[in-house]
Order: structure tokens, then sequence, then C-alpha cells
């Protein structure tokens, strides 16, 4: 099987429109600039890989997400409908093996993205546990719509709602390790002060 398409699924980087629950806590703008550091970091990671497609939404933030974009990327929009419409759409158009990402996972490797193509070489699904309850990462061998049914989007059931859909289409499926999405304050604070002591790590290797 060839190389699975790695397709990340991005929002517009729009005051208002992203990291709502973090804004809460840290405004708008703040959590507009996170969002920002947050897809950059996740996409920095990927620079090697030439099969990316960038998946935005709304439809009409292209020009707004054009410098993510590397030499052999592609961009696409979204499209309507909920998470799982979209994302079968995205799975549909790759016309082979894929894996979906987003962008709220920093912790997530290049090894990660390996673990899940291997996986579906001998699966019919991989999926990423995140610590909240839904998946940092899914991949599926050929569409399969009914694996997103009826999933109750943006809660803590997401990933164990998948996996029954999974099982009940008698779907082969492996599971990578647990990462945390960083969504609130909490997990922005933790994240950030990761970074900075792996960035002093990574200085002290090189000094």
């Amino acid at each position: 099987m060839a190389e699975p398409r790695i397709i990340v699924f991005v929002k517009a980087p729009r005051p208002g429109f992203v990291k709502t629950r973090l804004a809460i806590v840290i405004g708008d703008e703040a959590a507009c600039k996170a969002y920002r550091q947050l897809t950059e970091t996740v996409l920095a990671k990927l620079t090697s890989l030439p099969n990316v497609e960038i998946r935005f939404t709304p439809d009409d933030a292209k020009d707004e997400i054009i410098d993510w974009l590397h030499k052999s990327w592609i961009a696409k929009p979204q499209g309507n409908g909920d998470l799982g419409q979209r994302m079968h759409r995205a799975f549909k158009e790759a016309d082979g093996a894929a894996i979906i990402i987003g962008s709220d996972c920093p912790y997530l490797e290049t090894s990660d993205l390996q673990a899940a193509s291997d996986a579906l070489q001998t699966h019919d699904a991989v999926m990423g546990p995140a610590a909240d309850g839904g998946f940092w990462l899914i991949g599926l061998a050929t569409p399969c719509p009914a694996i997103f049914e009826g999933v109750h989007w943006s809660t803590h059931t997401v990933l164990i709602e998948t996996l029954a859909n999974a099982e009940l289409m008698n779907l082969s499926f492996q599971l990578l390790r647990e990462l945390i999405d960083v969504d609130t304050a909490e997990e922005w604070k933790k994240w950030s002060g990761w970074r900075e002591s792996n960035s002093r790590y990574q200085l002290g290797r090189l000094e």
C-alpha cells in the first residue's frame, strides 16, 4: 500500500473563532496568537513530508492559511457538515489511505505519523487517543462514513463512540500513544512550560 496522505485540519486564525475555551481566560486576541503558535508547531514537524494536505475552514479562508503551505503541499476547504462529515469528505477525496490530524496537539512527532502509517498496512483504522476523551489522529485504509455516525463531537465520549462504531463495522484498528490536545488555559500553560524547558535542553546540547 502506498504511503497514506497526511491531512491537517485547521481553522482560519481569526480572533473569536479559534481556541474559544482558552479565550475565556486569556482573551480572543491572545487565544488566536496561541492557536497560530500551536498550528505552526505542528506543521513545522511535517516539513520533511511531501504528501501533506491542509484542509481549512471556513471555506473562504485560503488566503489566511496560505503562509502555512510548504512546497508540494496542497490546500482544500473542509466544506460543510459536522466534523465527521468533513473528515469523511477528506478521506473520500484522498483516493487511498489517509491520516487526519488536527492543529491542537503540539506533542506529536513524525514517529507517531510513521507508527500510524505502519498500522494502516495491517489494520483498517488507527487512532491516537487524546487525554480529554477524543482523538488527536485518525487514519483509515479506505473511507468508512459509518465510523463517524452518531458521534457526539467535542465531548469526552468521542473516542469511545468512534471505537464502538469501528467494532460494529468489524474494522480492525490499532491505538497509538495517548497525547494531550491543548484547549484550556491549564493545558496551554503546561505546554508553554514544556516548550520552554525543551528549548533550553536543545540549546544546551548545541552549546
